[in-house]
């Protein structure tokens, strides 16, 4: 690049150009206002990056995910309320859904409120619990009793197909969600996310899918298309990987695994999901916080760049 080239970029005054092709000295009022003018640029050039770093800074809170992402306590089933609490906070997750191993279903009013302050004390939300059975009307009512007094806002469940009438009552008195919860091969009523929508499409819309993306996978469903066609009635998700796409596949930390996780993400985004997406990490039940952490990295990783 010429020198007449380079103050031109800067905006310097031509005559420093004129100075400088000519081999002269320049005179001290010259030099003065060369030392003043590429100090005003660079400034300038700094400010703009500033500018430009707020610009981008606006841009990524504008595009701020329509969806949470949470735990299913499921993942820590082996390890007691508090400490379960205590490793959903060191993975940075704020949404949980607890299974019966840290809320009983037969737990007294008591019991409960303990529990729920123990949640929101830890600074979490507990929006949800399961997977929770319903195959006769008594436990349709106690799950909905149970929801209501730990102030969860989604029953993940497995109701009897028969019992889905009293179950769209009860999600009409009390507005409390209903996400049917798949559960692949081996699995005679609810296997695919298919399966489950076919069941309850009749019902109160609040009456939807959890869909649990690696038992659609090992089952032989695709977990983004199903994601897609139902996510009218997707309620929640359990989100984890699988080692092969067939009935015998077992999880394993995301992204290790054979499902398409930034594409299943980018697709939750383009579909406006707006509930909570938690992990079920399976394996490792007795020392799973270092896959769990893993698993959770890797999506906050995918989830920056989409």
């Amino acid at each position: 690049m010429t020198w007449q080239l380079a103050c031109a970029r800067m905006g310097l005054p031509p005559e420093l150009a004129v100075s400088k092709q000519k081999g002269s000295n320049m005179s001290k009022s010259t030099r003065r206002r060369f030392l003043q003018t590429t100090a005003v640029v660079a400034v300038g050039v700094a400010g703009r990056t500033r500018i430009e770093a707020a610009e981008k800074e606006d841009e990524k809170k504008a595009r701020k995910l329509p969806f949470e992402l949470g735990l299913a306590s499921y993942s820590l089933r082996k390890f007691s309320l508090d400490d379960t609490l205590k490793m959903t906070q060191r993975v940075g997750l704020k949404h949980i859904c607890l299974k019966s191993f840290h809320l009983p279903m037969n737990a007294t009013d008591d019991e409960i409120a303990e529990a729920r302050k123990k949640v929101a004390d830890a600074g979490i939300d507990l929006y949800g619990g399961g997977v929770i059975k319903m195959s006769k009307p008594e436990e349709v009512d106690r799950a909905f009793e149970y929801a209501k007094l730990a102030g969860m806002r989604v029953i993940v469940g497995v109701p009897a197909p028969d019992v889905l009438p009293l179950v769209d009552k009860k999600v009409k008195e009390t507005d409390i969600a209903v996400a049917i919860h798949n559960h692949g091969p081996g699995d005679k009523t609810y296997p695919t996310p298919e399966s489950a929508y076919r069941k309850v499409e009749k019902f109160d819309k609040r009456i939807g899918l959890c869909m649990d993306i690696g038992h659609t996978l090992r089952i032989g469903a695709d977990p983004i298309a199903d994601a897609k066609r139902f996510a009218d009635r997707l309620h929640d998700l359990h989100l984890k990987d699988v080692s092969e796409a067939a009935p015998k596949g077992k999880t394993v930390e995301m992204g290790r695994g054979v499902i398409d996780i930034p594409a299943f993400l980018a697709m939750l985004i383009e579909a406006n999901y707006q509930g909570v997406a938690s992990f079920e990490y399976e394996k490792d039940a007795s020392d799973p916080l270092a896959g769990l952490a893993e698993s959770v990295g890797y999506v906050r990783g995918v989830l920056a760049t989409l």
